[in-house]
């Protein structure tokens, strides 16, 4: 749900009344043109407030908190679920740890080190966060709180993104913190949602070897199944461009 341009011009005033539209936006790299065609369409996007925030030194989740639509994030932050964490952890990392964990010691007595762990999002991570908060009845009272059908729902999982207000919607709708869907989004990152530093190591080294390894094959599976998708799609792209001739 985009910001009203005139909640937003009364907050950007607080922020820097001196400032004009080309100087928040050479700030903050968002275009010029950008800022303007929103501000005179009356609709200021969620992303231009983050980037503005962060050109400002503002936490971006507390701004988005001071307008009306996005209210709730400004209370205190919840921190993520154990769930929550792992799934925002990409599947190449699952593997990186799998391989850390199953290669032979050296002799130094410290084994492999898998490499630090990618920020989010990733491939995945709009779906794996749903899934990992959802009791079998998420999807069904986001919709019935949102107004939005269920296949379009899903649809913005299967692209792996998520409108921010349906983000939020999705986080109470299943009680967790209000923030996390921005961050599997991409957003806002980890540290600007509150979550504490290194909580996602913490998460992946707290499965054991069965359950990185099952997570890991879930993973893989269900990219394979994409991955079949998509050729099947080329390869009748590819039959009726050859029929057009």
């Amino acid at each position: 749900m985009p910001i009203p341009a005139k909640a937003f011009q009364r907050w950007l005033h607080g922020v820097a009344p001196d400032a004009s539209v080309a100087d928040v936006a050479r700030a903050s790299g968002v275009k010029r043109t950008t800022l303007a065609q929103q501000l005179v369409r009356g609709k200021v996007a969620e992303a231009t407030v983050v980037g503005i925030s962060r050109a400002f030194n503002i936490n971006p989740v507390a701004a988005l908190g001071s307008f009306e639509a996005y209210r709730e994030l400004g209370k205190p932050p919840i921190p993520p679920t154990l769930q929550e964490l792992v799934s925002q952890i990409a599947t190449a990392d699952l593997l990186h740890a799998i391989i850390a964990r199953t290669e032979p010691d050296t002799g130094t007595g410290t084994g492999a080190v898998p490499p630090e762990l990618s920020p989010p999002p990733h491939a995945t991570s709009v779906k794996n966060w749903v899934d990992a908060i959802d009791d079998g009845e998420l999807r069904h009272r986001v919709s019935a709180a949102t107004g939005v059908a269920p296949q379009n729902y899903s649809a913005q999982l299967t692209a792996n993104r998520l409108a921010p207000e349906l983000a939020v919607a999705t986080s109470r709708a299943a009680g967790v913190g209000l923030a996390g869907g921005l961050v599997a989004t991409g957003l806002v990152t980890e540290a600007e949602a509150g979550w504490p530093p290194g909580a996602r190591q913490a998460a992946l080294d707290r499965l054991s070897d069965g359950e990185l390894t099952v997570l890991a094959g879930e993973r893989l599976q269900a990219l394979g199944k994409t991955l079949r998708r998509q050729e099947q799609d080329q390869r009748q792209t590819e039959t009726i461009w050859e029929n057009l001739g």
